[in-house]
């Protein structure tokens, strides 16, 4: 199972008979599927097409996609009159003329209209638009594997980052019940001092009160359920980024909460750790698909 970053790169070129086409496709993150064409003039009848061809493999991301079109050399300008067919026209013209007087000679739009007139070797538009289409369907492969060798990274780093984070969770828990034993003793110290007395219930009141106060056994168990979940989508196919992106947000509310509770230097520290993990994460988070 793999997951795809939004990011990558893929080009490939391809010889027609009419020229030499270019097609160069660039992908980077974006919460949604934006698609930017720069396409010669002659292939601008394309873009539905195209558009439609990249929808069916990309779900999110910015894409850019660059066309490049070189003729070849041999290929007639369309401007460039045959000048061999046009005098061939001429004679024939001049010979019609001669055995029929009352015959109406060819018109300049005539000449220019005949076929060939303008070069039998002009570009073939129709080719190049299946061939343009054909190379796109060859490009969008590779351009998803590049995609999905940078989500294979990204993979990689978000579960040692979800590891080191269960680490730090796993340090958390011994330190509640010492807190609260040190609580006890400092609480029953100041009692006995102030009362001359221990005053059993009082000391256990407060205890549970403050017991309470830290409590964040909720916190570590949601935040265990979300580290669960990141993992398992991590290892599945398809658009996963929202989803993950949804359970960065979810990890860094309980980080807040366990901070915002905590009485201990220790946990106070292990807190803002989970947070600078879970920021970096979900910088990571928005590269995926």
């Amino acid at each position: 199972m793999m997951i795809s970053s939004m990011t990558g790169y893929a080009t490939r070129t391809q010889t027609t008979p009419n020229g030499t086409l270019t097609l160069e496709l660039r992908a980077v993150n974006n919460r949604f599927l934006d698609i930017q064409l720069r396409l010669p003039d002659d292939f601008r009848a394309l873009e539905p097409k195209i558009r439609e061809q990249i929808a069916q493999h990309l779900k999110r991301g910015k894409i850019e996609c660059r066309l490049n079109f070189t003729p070849h050399s041999d290929i007639e300008n369309p401007q460039q009159l045959n000048s061999a067919l046009m005098h061939k026209l001429l004679e024939l013209n001049h010979t019609v003329k001669t055995a029929l007087p009352e015959a109406a000679g060819l018109s300049v739009a005539q000449i220019l209209n005949w076929p060939g007139m303008l070069g039998s070797d002009v570009l073939s538009i129709d080719e190049l638009h299946q061939n343009t289409l054909a190379l796109l369907q060859s490009v969008l492969p590779e351009l998803q594997a590049t995609r999905m060798r940078e989500g294979e990274k990204l993979q990689a780093v978000l579960l040692e980052r979800v590891a080191t984070m269960r680490q730090h969770l796993a340090a958390i828990v011994p330190r509640i019940p010492d807190l609260i034993a040190a609580f006890e003793e400092k609480l029953a110290t100041r009692l006995q001092e102030a009362l001359d007395n221990r005053e059993d219930d009082r000391i256990r009141q407060e205890i549970t009160i403050f017991a309470a106060k830290i409590d964040i056994d909720e916190e570590l168990s949601r935040l265990r359920t979300h580290l669960d979940e990141v993992e398992r989508i991590l290892n599945t196919d398809g658009t996963v980024g929202k989803r993950l992106d949804f359970l960065m947000q979810e990890l860094n509310r309980e980080a807040n909460t366990i901070g915002s509770k905590s009485v201990d230097i220790e946990i106070s520290r292990i807190a803002m750790e989970l947070k600078v993990l879970i920021e970096q994460m979900r910088e990571q988070v928005q590269n995926i698909e």
